[in-house]
């Protein structure tokens, strides 16, 4: 077992136009303030990080981790939700997803595919280059349009959405062995790879490939009515990234999981600030300290209700305080008697 890092900070959520959140040594400085210890970074523009200049340069590199560090914090990971995303897009969604992509490819699906695939190879020589082991993706989605189907789906539809998006992301995946990094999947709705079922279905068509992990954020299985609990005991080997987020389900007589259409406000299902809603964070860091996570724990501030200052402010709290710092003994070893083979041996009725 080991110590969880953090607590840490998604930073995507937090950027805008106006000081501090326009700013790479602003907003580490600011969540330094609140008393986080670690950022991770988005890669979608050039605000906080040139990932041009990133992928190339050691020196660059090296100068971002020394703005972080002198203001308090260090890069926990890079992210790259927005540009994993568009590496496999149904085109029913071609026009809402447009926006992720840099404006001259906007309206060429195929040319859009191959610059969210570059995007992602250079995030990951980017990681490498900061001295990280992991890094945040989406997988993007073909079958998403089909999840609950009506009319029923033709044989072999979703097989075959899945051998195209393994064949999309193995290249991705073989360039992330090669810079040492974990590409971890965040499991999510909207995503082919949205619970564990369909995150098999890819690791399998992906050869089990060592570098296709799982981001764990609790609050989209508790969307689910997903056992976000017994996920970690089945996947823990997988897990190498963790979002710490809240979210509750109140289902009612006149809506469920899919939330009739209402704003996240007005939803059965959204997401909450820390200690706002219903994830039993207690046995999540419990589960994760148990089978050695290795990471970082890092804040994703969604929320419906409070200002996005004060979920970020009373996320740090809550999650310095949930971190189990491991024990270095355990709690009965002042009643022990030592080891001795013969007394062992007498006390279970044998010859010494």
């Amino acid at each position: 077992m080991q110590t969880i890092k953090g607590p840490g900070l998604f930073l995507a959520q937090f950027a805008g136009d106006a000081a501090p959140f326009n700013d790479f040594a602003a907003i580490c400085r600011w969540a330094a303030g609140h008393g986080y210890k670690g950022v991770q970074v988005p890669t979608r523009g050039a605000n906080f990080l040139d990932l041009d200049r990133a992928a190339t340069s050691q020196t660059y590199c090296d100068e971002v981790k020394g703005v972080a560090a002198e203001a308090g914090v260090a890069i926990t990971e890079l992210s790259t939700h927005l540009q994993g995303q568009l590496v496999a897009v149904h085109p029913a969604y071609d026009l809402a997803f447009d926006g992720f992509a840099a404006p001259e490819l906007r309206g060429n699906p195929v040319a859009r595919a191959e610059w969210a695939v570059d995007q992602v190879k250079k995030a990951l020589t980017a990681s490498r280059r900061l001295g990280l082991n992991a890094m945040a993706t989406f997988s993007g989605a073909l079958a998403w349009p089909y999840v609950y189907p009506w009319p029923q789906r033709p044989a072999g539809l979703i097989e075959e959405a899945f051998d195209e998006l393994a064949r999309r992301w193995r290249p991705i995946l073989d360039h992330a062995e090669d810079q040492g990094v974990d590409l971890c999947y965040e499991i999510h709705p909207g995503e082919d790879l949205h619970d564990g079922i369909s995150y098999e279905m890819f690791w399998e068509r992906v050869g089990q490939h060592p570098r296709a992990c799982m981001l764990y954020d609790p609050s989209h299985y508790v969307l689910q009515h997903l056992d976000y609990l017994q996920h970690i005991d089945i996947y823990h080997e997988r897990i190498r990234m963790f979002h710490v987020k809240d979210a509750e389900l109140n289902p009612t007589g006149r809506q469920g999981v899919y939330g009739g259409y209402q704003s996240w406000a007005n939803r059965a299902g959204r997401f909450r600030s820390l200690g706002d809603g219903q994830v039993d964070f207690g046995g999540v860091f419990s589960k994760l300290t148990q089978y050695g996570f290795k990471g970082w724990a890092v804040v994703e501030w969604e929320c419906a209700l409070k200002h996005p200052e004060d979920g970020a402010r009373e996320g740090a709290a809550f999650v310095r305080d949930h971190i189990i710092r491991v024990t270095e003994k355990a709690f009965d070893d002042f009643a022990g008697s030592g080891a001795d083979r013969a007394a062992n041996r007498r006390m279970l009725g044998l010859e010494a």
